[in-house]
């Protein structure tokens, strides 16, 4: 008798797993089918077919930047839009992670929950996208970018929506070479970490200004070199004595290094992680990469140059761009997305109302102190650049990251080149353009 009860109580069990299983892949299927129609072991898509019936792609003003016509896969009739906004809407294979054409592509072609993408063309119910790019910015920073590798994300830190993403190198989609770039098919802006360089010294001064009330009056002094550790951190420039606003205009290192030590490892990696910088963000239902803090081991020296950017140090583009924007925001600002209507929520606060606001102070200064209104058109910016060393003879990679506080424009923004030599000759270009460019599609006349 206890052995029939003890079968039928473990038939009972597996009874209600089984059931348990099933609803859970049915609710699935009903929540999740247009995504695992999407996956590459999909042979109706992954072998070319769908796409040349597929919807139509179109940029924040209705251009279009895909569209099938006669049994055919078209692109916009501009080379530099075509490569400009590639990495967001992709070609036809499925390389190109965050691509429309790669993530949304079961409802670009008219996938149904219950037929699959079995039902004539005549019946299907190819969808339409809209994207939140202007494609005729990305096409301007495109060619901005000369020829370097890096890239570009401008986004409204309001509503998060994303103006221009651009990323290189590329290739034209409508004309796919037999030979792709190496790092064409990776999304730089999304996908890619860099050593930062001075633009950490953002990260820096929140820590600094969460560990002292009084820090803009605190005064540094730099004479070109200074030892830490037992060993030397190295500015370009002799400095002398300055205040925290002034380090921060002129990126003294020594300053920076000084900061980094006074605040401390468990301040520095605290901040570090609460900013954002070691963790991934999610982007139009694509996850950024992670940046990289840890000075758990570091040394004195090894957490001086933390400080300044070196280091281990590594970020994120469109992650250094919402960090901007939850500055320029007091604190927290929307997720950033590049597709109209798929929102992803705000950041949640990153740093105090406060603290968000003595930091506009000092990027601000650095604009108006060092670099002039007029290198962005006149519109209110706060930035920084950086010039990174990544080693093995290389020339520096070069960044300027920042925002605009215009009611009209709340535009954060990253740039970064590879081996672009200093931040400021050339990160600072192409942002004056993606910049003055985006705030233009808003309506800016400057």
């Amino acid at each position: 008798m206890k052995r029939t009860m003890s079968r039928s109580i473990i038939s009972l069990i597996l009874a209600l797993s089984f059931l348990l299983g099933l609803g859970f892949l049915c609710f699935r299927y009903i929540t999740e089918n247009s995504l695992w129609a999407s996956q590459t072991y999909n042979q109706y898509l992954s072998s070319g077919k769908g796409l040349t019936s597929a919807g139509t792609i179109y940029d924040r003003n209705k251009v279009a930047l895909a569209y099938s016509q006669d049994g055919q896969r078209l692109y916009s009739d501009s080379y530099n839009m075509r490569l400009g906004t590639l990495h967001a809407v992709g070609d036809g294979s499925y390389n190109i992670a965050t691509a429309v054409q790669t993530r949304y592509r079961a409802q670009l072609v008219g996938h149904s929950a219950v037929f699959g993408y079995g039902l004539p063309e005549s019946l299907k119910s190819t969808g339409n996208m809209k994207l939140t790019l202007d494609a005729e910015v990305c096409a301007k920073v495109y060619e901005a970018f000369g020829g370097y590798k890096g890239a570009c994300f401008v986004y409204n830190y309001k509503t998060g929506e994303v103006l221009c993403m651009v990323s290189t190198p590329a290739y034209d989609p409508q004309n796919v070479p037999d030979t792709i770039p190496e790092g064409a098919y990776l999304n730089n802006a999304i996908s890619s970490t860099y050593s930062p360089g001075s633009i950490y010294k953002i990260i820096t001064t929140v820590a600094l200004l969460e560990s002292d009330a009084d820090a803009e009056n605190m005064t540094f002094t730099c004479e070109g070199k200074k030892e830490f550790d037992g060993d030397d951190v190295t500015c370009l420039e002799n400095h002398g004595t300055m205040n925290l606003s002034q380090a921060f205009a002129w990126s003294c290192n020594i300053a920076f290094a000084d900061a980094a030590t006074q605040v401390g490892a468990d301040k520095m990696q605290s901040v570090s992680e609460k900013l954002g910088i070691t963790k991934s963000y999610n982007v139009s239902g694509i996850k950024t990469a992670q940046g990289h803090f840890d000075v758990e081991d570091a040394n004195g020296n090894q957490l001086a140059w933390s400080g300044v950017g070196q280091y281990t140090d590594m970020v994120n583009p469109a992650q250094m761009a919402i960090l901007c924007g939850a500055i320029a925001n007091g604190g927290d600002a929307k997720l950033p997305t590049y597709i109209d209507g798929v929102y992803s929520g705000g950041t949640g606060r990153l740093m105090s109302a406060d603290t968000a606001s003595r930091m506009q102070d000092i990027m601000r200064y650095t604009i108006t102190d060092h670099y002039g209104d007029t290198m962005f058109g006149g519109l209110t910016v706060g930035a920084k650049t950086g010039t990174a060393e990544v080693g093995e003879g290389k020339e520096p990679n070069a960044w300027m990251v920042g925002y605009s506080t215009d009611e009209d424009y709340p535009l954060a923004f990253a740039v970064v080149v590879e081996e672009g030599g200093y931040g400021f000759y050339t990160a600072g270009p192409i942002a004056r353009t993606a910049m003055i460019e985006s705030a233009k599609s808003l309506g800016f006349e400057g």
